[in-house]
């Protein structure tokens, strides 16, 4: 194509887009009226999207809050968002993780860098001499091995040790938001701290990690899991295995040598499927994107009738244009234009006219599905990919809806047209 050609296709469209503009301006309400279909249909997309987006993106964050290389090993699915009774009923019967499992699992396995077991006890207040935290602690009962695990690292004092775990000793080690709270105009290293009536003395301040939906992860405290279990009980509790891979070229061979000495712990019979669950960060997020996966999928079918409603509505409109416009169309081919001048002509104001729709459905869908971040207190995100998804959709519902109209305007009889009253 040569510079010529070019030019005369970009001079086609700029007049045709300025024609498309003026038509629009001249019937302002009923051009409004017709984009509203548009605006709707591409609003519910975007509105969800970017909605879910922000959720995706926080969930994600927390999901990978398991250090590099770590799974975990439970006796439910790490994400259970309900299923058939049968499935239910399976996890049920299955037995608890004891800590003596845990125990011969570490004895057992040579490949993970670190075995940690981790339960939690207890959610309410804490007090100290300096002041009451909200009632929204949690309480987590820790081995030394469930920290590289979580990426909980030291910020002040020392972890829980194996010697804090055999002795069942009342030590604690803080989340980062919570010794701030708590021990505001002091350090927390060696304060005590009342959990149900029961001192506790603080061995160690953790490092923030920031909030999540709206909490705060920095909000708990941990003990050592064998005080956990002597305080709260260990019948009907079941513990999370926390393992750690040495590096990624091992974790594959980590996972099935935990796996294979689990099954020969917890007497699974060769053949039978596992009696527990073993989920990392990847396959929690795969988890949470194959749920959310559905209802995109649903957002989009209830938005492709709205789209569709929108088309229509744009058809009628352009057919009424075609109408009115007879006259213009037989002078512009007497003058000389040609069937593809007319046909673009009106195949570019109905794609304008979605266009205007979706660039203002996509912006109030960002603001509103953005409202949730706000409400939250999360990031805000922009979904680009799907705001270029509904533009595209725009186009394909304009042009679709817009060339029937078109091709009835360019094939007008020209004589015909210029007898039109």
């Amino acid at each position: 194509m040569n510079k010529s050609s070019l030019f005369a296709i970009l001079g086609e469209a700029h007049e045709n887009f300025f024609m498309a503009m003026s038509a629009l301006t001249a019937h302002k309400l009923r051009s409004c009226l017709t984009m509203l279909g548009v605006l709707v249909g591409v609003f519910s997309i975007i509105v969800v999207m970017t909605a879910m987006r922000v959720l995706q993106s926080d969930i994600n964050n927390h999901l990978s809050s398991l250090g590099g290389q770590t799974f975990m090993i439970r006796k439910w699915p790490a994400l259970y968002f309900g299923g058939s009774s049968a499935d239910f009923e399976k996890y049920w019967r299955r037995k608890n993780i004891t800590v003596e499992q845990g125990q011969r699992l570490e004895e057992k396995a040579v490949l993970p860098a670190s075995i940690g077991m981790e339960s939690s006890f207890w959610a309410g207040e804490i007090r100290t001499r300096y002041k009451d935290s909200a009632p929204t602690v949690q309480m987590y009962g820790e081995t030394p091995g469930s920290f590289p695990a979580h990426n909980w690292n030291l910020a002040e004092g020392r972890l829980i040790l194996d010697a804090d775990v055999k002795s069942t000793r009342d030590v604690c080690v803080l989340g980062s938001s919570l010794a701030t709270n708590i021990f505001p105009h002091t350090s927390p290293l060696g304060e005590k701290l009342k959990v149900d009536g029961i001192n506790y003395t603080v061995i160690g301040v953790l490092e923030p990690k920031g909030g999540a939906l709206g909490g705060d992860q920095d909000n708990f405290a941990v003990m050592p899991l064998s005080t956990g279990l002597k305080r709260y009980g260990r019948w009907g509790r079941s513990l999370t295995i926390l393992v750690q891979a040495r590096d990624q070229a091992s974790y594959d061979a980590t996972v099935e040598e935990v796996r294979g000495y689990l099954r020969v712990i917890r007497k699974v019979p060769p053949g039978e499927e596992d009696d527990f669950e073993i989920a990392s960060n990847d396959s929690m997020i795969e988890q949470f994107a194959s749920f959310t996966r559905a209802v995109r999928i649903g957002v989009a079918i209830i938005s492709s009738i709205a789209l569709l409603a929108a088309g229509i509505g744009i058809m009628n409109i352009m057919l009424v244009s075609v109408t009115e416009r007879t006259r213009e169309i037989g002078i512009r081919r007497a003058i000389g234009a040609k069937k593809r001048n007319i046909m673009t002509q009106f195949i570019m104001e109905a794609v304008v006219l979605c266009e205007l729709g979706g660039v203002v459905g996509v912006g109030l869908g960002i603001l509103g599905g953005n409202a949730a971040a706000y409400f939250l207190r999360l990031a805000p995100v922009v979904p680009v990919d799907w705001i270029v998804i509904g533009l595209a959709i725009c186009s394909f519902v304009g042009i679709v809806f817009g060339t029937y109209p078109a091709w009835k305007a360019a094939n007008l009889d020209p004589i015909e047209s210029l007898r039109y009253e």
